[in-house]
């Protein structure tokens, strides 16, 4: 099983405006992640769900575990979240745009994640898809590659004691 929790994963919730970012050791709630950006401006709602897999290079995944330093991670997710909603995203046709994201709404699990659970839920509504879509897989990767939480793979005859902790983005 899991080894204790250490003192710097904790649970951790920030919210600004109609934003909020969440580190929890709770099961994720889809329904309510994405009622909570749902908005009478919004032509479009797009949804992440990241899952554990029950396989990983050909190897049985028993479950993830994550950890987090949430003290910084929190802050470094409301950043990634920020800078989706400021920052200039790319069209399908080449031109640039500036974004309008109505509401965001990133929740990631700590602790033990059983195969079929949400590890992450970004739910992101906006007056048009395209912009919608940007946003959420810019905050997907922005949190991927730079918060500061860590996960374990265990896999189905290995040793758990071996498990190693990696980046999340692997």
């Amino acid at each position: 099983m899991p080894t204790s929790t250490p003192s710097t994963s904790v649970a951790s919730r920030e919210e600004w405006g109609r934003n909020v970012c969440v580190l929890t050791y709770d099961e994720l709630d889809v329904q309510s992640i994405t009622r909570s950006v749902e908005d009478d401006g919004a032509g479009a709602t797009v949804v992440f769900v990241g899952t554990t897999r029950n396989t990983f290079k050909g190897k049985v995944v028993t479950r993830l575990e994550y950890q987090a330093y949430s003290k910084l991670a929190i802050k470094t997710v409301a950043e990634v979240v920020r800078n989706a909603h400021d920052g200039s995203v790319r069209r399908a046709s080449n031109s640039t745009s500036t974004s309008h994201v109505i509401s965001s709404a990133v929740h990631h699990r700590l602790g033990a994640v059983p195969v079929g659970e949400a590890s992450i839920v970004i739910a992101v509504s906006s007056p048009h898809r395209q912009e919608a879509f940007v946003a959420c897989e810019q905050i997907l990767e922005g949190v991927k590659q730079k918060a500061q939480i860590w996960k374990r793979e265990y896999y189905q005859g290995e040793d758990e004691e071996k498990a190693v902790w990696k980046a999340n983005y692997s």
